[in-house]
């Protein structure tokens, strides 16, 4: 199949923007329901697009207009910081616009990730259209509110971890095994390698200690996101006055984030509790990244201190960053090798094509 095109749905009223140029013959229409997450939607169009289909996004907790952000602020997020339970409300909110936008793709098959604030009857309509559906769940199952009966009942189900993938077969789901991927095509800015370690993500205590041992043995270390930063828009922001003590930057959009951890002397992984691998065990590599990552079982996709780096405890991870930063030669030699790896295998195009065997 030759790559097609995508579109992304514009909040309702507004002209959804379309990329790309239309095939000459119809192709099927694939109604992609994801979350604005990182953006990480747009990446996943372009990968089923490359597979043959006319892809249209809606992302349904995007809230993009100054009205809807009010709303948002307002009448959810508010009510719900002092202690309102507002989730009917946002539920029906999402699932109202979803509903509309499945109207108006009218597709021929859907592709809907996570889906966590989604109702009973945004599901009903999908039923109804009668066409080949998959549900990805590109993070752990216990962080959505699905009941057993009902992934019995909706169609394929894609999981990022092998262990969920296998105890959701083994009660009766059909499930499958998608790892995460990376997207090779992003527009990345080249930036000078950085003599710091450095970590992208969301504040948990685990990554405070680490970072925090890294920065008391000597280390140069520096987080990302606004939970770490310094900013008081940061501060307001996530209803937080306290900071670690860390050299730390705001929210960096998904492009930036690729290109700061491939300039980095490393790129900290950080999963804890985890079931599956996140985006990152693929993005930091695929970018000429040098991953220090927790996960022994990273060994299925990279071979560990030849493609990455795996720490075992806060001091293996202190000497291998010290070792990243005093010598640049070693890392360089896994940054290539883990590259190589990742746009042969773990790119979403790849598990885009995977998935094409799975459609009910």
């Amino acid at each position: 199949m030759t790559a097609r095109t995508y579109t992304v749905l514009a909040p309702l009223g507004s002209t959804p923007a379309r990329v790309g140029v239309p095939a000459g013959r119809r192709t099927e229409r694939l109604f992609l329901v994801s979350p604005a997450f990182h953006g990480y939607h747009r990446s996943i169009a372009r990968a089923w697009a490359q597979q043959g289909f006319d892809v249209t996004v809606h992302c349904y907790d995007a809230y993009a207009t100054p009205a809807m952000k009010l709303r948002n602020k307002a009448l959810l997020e508010l009510p719900q910081r002092v202690g309102m339970d507002r989730t009917a409300a946002r539920v029906a909110w999402d699932t109202q616009r979803a509903v509309a936008a499945l109207r108006e793709a009218r597709p021929d098959r859907v592709l809907v990730i996570k889906g966590d604030s989604l109702g009973e009857q945004f599901w009903d309509e999908v039923r109804a259209l009668g066409v080949p559906r998959m549900l990805w769940l590109y993070d752990d199952l216990h962080r959505h509110d699905y009941s057993l009966d009902f992934l019995r009942t909706v169609g394929p189900v894609l999981s990022y971890a092998r262990s969920e993938a296998d105890e959701l077969t083994a009660d009766g789901v059909d499930a499958h095994y998608l790892p995460n991927g990376f997207d090779p095509d992003l527009d990345v800015p080249p930036l000078e390698r950085r003599d710091e370690l450095v970590f992208v993500g969301s504040r948990y205590p685990n990554r405070v200690e680490l970072l925090e041992r890294l920065a008391a043995a000597g280390v140069p270390v520096r987080a990302y996101g606004r939970q770490w930063s310094h900013h008081p828009v940061d501060r307001l922001r996530t209803w937080e006055l306290r900071r670690p003590a860390l050299p730390a930057e705001r929210d960096i959009p998904l492009n930036e984030a690729y290109a700061v951890q491939a300039a980095a002397a490393g790129a900290i992984n950080v999963h804890g509790l985890q079931a599956g691998h996140a985006m990152r065990t693929f993005e930091v590599p695929g970018m000429g990244g040098l991953q220090l990552v927790d996960r022994a079982d990273v060994a299925e996709f990279y071979e560990p201190g030849a493609e990455v780096l795996v720490f075992e405890s806060p001091e293996h991870l202190v000497e291998l960053g010290s070792r990243a930063v005093r010598e640049p030669a070693w890392g360089e030699r896994i940054r290539a090798a883990g590259r190589r790896r990742s746009h042969a295998e773990h790119t979403f195009a790849h598990r885009a094509a995977a998935a094409q065997d799975w459609w009910t």
